[in-house]
Order: structure tokens, then C-alpha cells, then sequence
């Protein structure tokens, strides 16, 4: 199974960032980014990020925030907000 081009993307930054991987593979690293965002994956990554979210766990986490303890109540009045505006509560 291939790996998809925001996975292969990612790998890559990661491989750029780490101080143990050679200058000499940074520099593949980086052509290979460049080849993935000209076929295509930068788009692939951009659509990734402005999917939807799955709505149950949105849900879920702003009733968590309410019953957080380390949370404050800002945050908490927040999530209230939204939870009512969605009509979860």
C-alpha cells in the first residue's frame, strides 16, 4: 500500500528537521517535496486540513472542556456556547 502524498510530505519535513539525518539526505528530502507538491501534493495537504471534522468527537471534546478541571472558565463558556449553538446540550 502506497503512502499518501501529505504522509510522504510529512515524513520528508520530519527527515529536513531532524539534526541525525545527513545534509546529503535533507537535500533529497527537499527534491522529493518539491516533486510531491509539483504532482499535486501540497493540494492534497490543503484539502486535508479544511476537511471536516468527524462532528460526534467536536462534540465530544467541547463536553469534555466543560467537565475539565485544568480548563478555565473562559474556555469553558466557550465551549458552552457552542455546544448550545449546535444544540448538543
Amino acid at each position: 500500500m502506497s503512502s499518501l502524498p501529505t504522509q510522504q510530505i510529512g515524513g520528508h519535513k520530519a527527515a529536513i528537521n531532524n539534526p541525525n539525518v545527513s545534509e546529503e539526505a535533507k537535500e533529497r528530502s527537499r527534491q522529493a517535496i518539491e516533486e510531491l507538491e509539483a504532482d499535486g501534493g501540497a493540494d492534497a495537504i490543503r484539502e486535508g486540513r479544511n476537511s471536516s471534522k468527524n462532528e460526534g468527537n467536536v462534540i465530544g471534546g467541547y463536553k469534555a472542556t466543560l467537565k475539565n478541571p485544568n480548563v478555565s472558565e473562559e474556555a469553558k463558556e466557550k465551549a458552552q456556547k457552542i455546544l448550545e449553538e449546535k444544540d448538543a446540550i
